[in-house]
């Protein structure tokens, strides 16, 4: 869970706020109860309500356009997919001094998988999903969130690796961090129809059960753009052999593999010195990550 303010113009919100919302907006659902979700998610904060529902407000003006995102396509999206996906049971609107939409959801059980623990059974189930998502074919779909070329993250890229360089405890190879970026930017370009991705396939993002892949929530970086951009898991979470299982089921080339490393590695660069004083969950990812990115190299 985070442990301070990670953004600029964050909102403070709290189990207060969030009866107030509800008290004048669903009070149906008013007299549960509310408990805050410990998460180590950087664009919105959960509330459990009572034990079947949730509630998720946006932290920040960066992050209050995903709602709307979700709103419009989740209903969508969900049939066409093999596994569960958020229910948006009430649209919030602003109030109480609160100034973005907000949302209450179905509840959805599992639990965040940890880093290197899963095996080839989830690493098929996310082959499978992301392979549901490519196949999508909607009209009026927009441009993911992180759908675009490695060459469009090459600016904040360069300056996180050169922030990195003046953390010397976090024992970060930065040359060879270099060298792999470079590597993404220097493979083709993806030239096939853009396909629609989730965009944000990170470890808070996906809820297991009893060594199952349940549900993936968070749509709202989705969107269409290069199918490298939802490799994410391959070096989020899954070890070496499980991740050759996600590659050939999804039969991705050597140069979709580049870049999705690349775009990977970049995400976890650009995570590190931003939250390694704010969000322990999302820096203990980053390191992770660039740990398995510089020995599969």
């Amino acid at each position: 869970m985070s442990t301070g303010q990670m953004h600029p113009g964050q909102h403070p919100v709290d189990e207060g706020l969030v009866r107030r919302l509800l008290a004048g907006q669903f009070p149906q659902w008013a007299g549960m109860s509310v408990e805050r979700f410990p998460s180590g998610g950087t664009v919105n904060a959960m509330f459990r309500l009572g034990e079947d529902l949730s509630v998720r407000l946006p932290l920040y003006e960066g992050g209050a356009g995903g709602v709307l995102t979700e709103r419009h396509w989740l209903p969508r999206l969900a049939h066409r997919l093999p596994t569960a996906v958020p229910q948006v049971l009430g649209d919030g609107e602003p109030a109480q001094g609160y100034r973005w939409r907000w949302s209450v959801c179905r509840w959805l059980p599992g639990e965040n998988p940890q880093a290197g623990t899963l095996g080839g059974s989830v690493a098929q189930a996310l082959a499978a999903f992301v392979v549901a998502m490519r196949r999508i074919t909607l009209p009026g779909a927009p441009q993911a969130h992180r759908g675009g070329p490695p060459a469009s993250l090459d600016a904040p890229t360069r300056e996180a690796i050169g922030a990195l360089r003046l953390i010397p405890e976090e024992g970060v190879d930065c040359d060879a961090v270099e060298a792999v970026w470079q590597d993404a930017l220097r493979v083709p370009e993806w030239d096939g129809p853009p396909a629609w991705l989730h965009g944000d396939l990170m470890p808070g993002n996906l809820l297991v059960e009893d060594g199952r892949l349940t549900a993936v929530i968070d749509f709202g970086c989705t969107g269409l753009g290069d199918p490298a951009c939802d490799l994410f898991p391959a070096w989020n979470l899954l070890p070496a052999a499980a991740r050759e299982v996600f590659r050939e089921a999804l039969g991705v080339d050597d140069a979709t593999w580049i870049r999705g490393r690349g775009r990977t590695l970049s995400q976890a660069v650009i995570a590190l010195p931003y939250y390694r004083r704010t969000n322990p969950a999302m820096a203990r990812n980053a390191r992770h990550v660039i740990r398995e990115v510089l020995a599969e190299r």
